[in-house]
């Protein structure tokens, strides 16, 4: 460019007709010294980054140190505290102490270390800032948070009340003490439940089936839905006087009758165990209790599937109703049929297999089959305290059969140390959860109308029931039993681990705090009054399991053969449950044999076309074995034409009818008079040291009093 074009563009201009790599020429000094000032910014805000990012892992491996440590803490506190229990406990015992159960030792040494944990050890960890998510009209389970440009996870732990916002513990030992309730659900009930099952005494149980099922399933129900109903009437006087901050709906109440239904008598029955009381009271609170638990969690999870149709989801609606009674229909049934399946897959695995000859691997195998039952029954959508429930009934009734004797006393010994364990770990954690809890509601209304719901329903299940049993019984259910019965509706482990399963709401929050209070108080109270009660009611202690009350009009004796007990029980399949007895023959024929090395053979049960197939599911020890091993629960179950007895010429039938002899029978009396049948029965009967040999089956003959 000439200077004159220069001088007549001017300075801006001339600028901008530049070429760009002469603009840049005298810019490159300056550009430069920017340049190496940003490398070096970039470089040191790099290795600042660097420092920042590794400051982060060292806190983050420090944070996971201290949570691993806090984890140690937590559980060694627990172990502490269950090594305590089980020394206190052999201490009561060698000092003969009945007012207190070990279970409720357990809850007062939990709310001994609640209290110090509360109290005694200091906030660890501030208040975080908190964030509006004022878009969002629900919460969510799982939030990705963006901090800048890191992710990090946060789950859902809980609703906090506007009001309790600045007044959450931040104590991170208290958190670590709060286990997630699932914990309870698939690992400490399963054992808790199984063993109940496994150890059950079918005996007695039979023998008051039709009792304990009418106490368990229609008493659960009549006093669910009375403390339901009066608890609803509890719930709208709290709203009158003021004091229900929250809403409170009828389902709820109903939610809270099906969970404080659930009775746990372990302090009572511990106690009957201990003074040998009556066997008969023992297994109708035993048995209900029992199944009482299935039947209340069933219950519960049918309440809470309720779902009316229209906009009000908490009003009555017939279509609803049926819906959850199907519910609870469908859920019980479909429950105890896996339970029963996976009972009966595991005697047919142990059957087939050499697995005898290993009994480690035997009581593995069986100790994963039993716990896996819960856990199906659970991912299915069924309940798993029923499905585990009757799987340890089927396996004590068919696969115990097939075990070997190592592994025999190695499932009773594990089962029953793993119940022991559970149920006290469970029992001290509610002590500690009193003061560890964050979600807490006391209302003393409520907590009061409870006490008196409790109070009725139970009256409302267990005596108008009782009348109407009574009506169908030969042994009558006493008075007697049923004050106790009354007294002993204790609340335990599963009404508690019902109400900690949800704790979100307000309402299940208060919920849970009145189950808390209400488990304590019968457990202590109520449990430590069981041996007062006992000798109030003048109820028979000192009694041996195998032996039944003293014979009345309508009683029988009982001959048995090939057995150490010579006179045990004296009541016939008229006082066992008409249900058992009509499937018992079966089992005995069909079932046994399939599925244990005892019973018949097949071959000789099953139709002739059946025989390959009855030759290949018979056993080769049914044909070895001389005798066929003792039923525990074939002393009840015999029909009328089911044994005769040889008198001479004469056959006696159970029945107490005579006719000519013409073929040998079971039983032959060591000794032949020539009098009349009946009264060489009575005249053997009524001697100490008369011997009658028999075999297999027990022998149970009536005396007719025919004054």
């Amino acid at each position: 460019m000439e200077p004159a074009d220069a001088a007549r563009l001017g300075p801006e201009r001339v600028v901008r007709a530049l070429p760009p790599r002469l603009l840049l020429l005298p810019l490159l000094p300056l550009l430069l010294g920017r340049g190496l000032r940003a490398a070096a910014s970039a470089s040191s805000s790099g290795a600042a980054a660097e420092d920042s990012s590794a400051m982060e892992e060292l806190a983050t491996e420090k944070e996971a140190e201290e949570s691993h440590r806090q984890d140690s803490v937590s559980l060694l506190t627990f172990i502490l505290l269950l090594t305590l229990t089980i020394l206190t406990i052999w201490l009561f015992k060698h000092r003969r102490v009945r007012f207190l159960h070990e279970t409720g030792l357990a809850m007062i040494y939990g709310l001994i270390v609640g209290v110090i944990l509360r109290y005694g050890t200091t906030a660890t960890s501030g208040h975080d800032k908190s964030l509006s998510c004022t878009q969002e009209d629900r919460a969510f389970s799982t939030l990705l948070v963006n901090v800048s440009g890191k992710f990090f996870e946060y789950t859902l732990k809980g609703e906090i009340s506007p009001g309790k916002v600045n007044s959450v513990e931040q104590n991170d030992m208290l958190r670590k003490v709060t286990f997630d309730p699932e914990v309870f659900f698939n690992i400490l009930l399963p054992p808790i439940i199984f063993h109940a099952g496994y150890s059950l005494k079918k005996r007695h149980f039979f023998r008051n089936l039709g009792s304990i099922l009418a106490y368990a399933f229609l008493g659960t129900a009549v006093s669910c839905f009375i403390i339901g109903n009066l608890m609803y009437g509890v719930v709208k006087l709290m709203k009158i006087v003021g004091q229900l901050s929250d809403k409170f709906y009828y389902t709820d109440c109903l939610f809270f009758g099906a969970v404080i239904s659930a009775t746990d008598p372990v302090t009572v029955l511990a106690i009957f165990n201990e003074l040998h009381a009556d066997v008969d009271l023992y297994a109708l609170l035993f048995g209900e209790s029992v199944l009482n638990d299935a039947v209340a969690i069933v219950l519960s999870s049918s309440i809470v599937a309720y779902q009316p149709a229209g906009l009000n989801t908490h009003a009555f609606d017939a279509a609803a109703f049926f819906k959850s009674v199907g519910i609870f229909l469908g859920i019980f049934s479909g429950s105890f049929t896996m339970g029963a399946v996976t009972g009966v897959v595991t005697a047919l695995v142990t059957k087939f297999t050499k697995l005898h000859c290993f009994p480690l691997l035997e009581t593995a195998l069986f100790f994963l089959m039993s716990w896996s039952t819960f856990l199906l029954a659970e991912a299915c959508g069924f309940t798993g305290v029923v499905a585990v429930l009757f799987c340890g009934i089927t396996q004590a009734h068919y696969t115990y059969n097939n075990l070997s004797v190592e592994s025999r006393s190695r499932t009773k010994q594990l089962f029953e140390v793993l119940h022991f364990l559970a149920e006290n770990f469970i029992f001290s954690y509610m002590g500690l959860a009193l003061f560890t809890f964050q979600k807490h509601v006391f209302s003393p209304v409520f907590i009061i109308g409870a006490f008196v719901a409790i109070f009725l329903g139970r009256a409302a299940h267990i005596y108008p029931l009782s009348f109407f049993l009574n009506l169908g019984r030969r042994h009558k259910i006493g008075w007697n039993f049923q004050h106790m019965m009354m007294f002993s509706g204790l609340r335990g482990a599963m009404a508690f681990a019902l109400a900690i399963r949800d704790t979100a709401s307000y309402a299940r929050q208060m919920m849970f705090t009145t189950t808390l209070l209400i488990v304590f108080f019968t457990v202590w109270i109520i449990g430590g009054g069981t041996t007062p009660m006992l000798s109030w009611l003048n109820i028979r202690v000192g009694v041996d399991p195998d032996q039944d009350p003293p014979p009345n009009n309508d009683s029988f004796q009982v001959l048995q053969g090939d057995g150490p007990d010579t006179a045990r029980g004296n009541r016939t399949k008229q006082e066992s449950a008409w249900l058992f007895r009509l499937w018992y023959s079966f089992d005995h024929n069909y079932l046994k044999p399939i599925l244990t090395h005892s019973g018949p053979p097949l071959t000789t049960t099953l139709p002739a076309w059946c025989g390959l197939l009855a030759r290949c599911l018979t056993s080769p020890q049914v044909y070895d074995n001389q005798e066929p091993l003792r039923e525990e629960d074939s002393d009840f179950i015999l029909t009328e034409g089911d044994l005769t007895l040889t008198y001479g010429d004469s056959t006696v039938t159970a029945n107490g009818s005579s006719g000519s002899h013409t073929a040998p029978t079971s039983v032959e009396v060591s000794r032949r008079t020539k009098g009349s049948s009946e009264e060489v029965l009575e005249r053997d009967l009524g001697m100490g040291d008369q011997k009658v040999s028999s075999r297999g089956t027990r022998l149970v003959f009536p005396l007719e009093d025919n004054a």
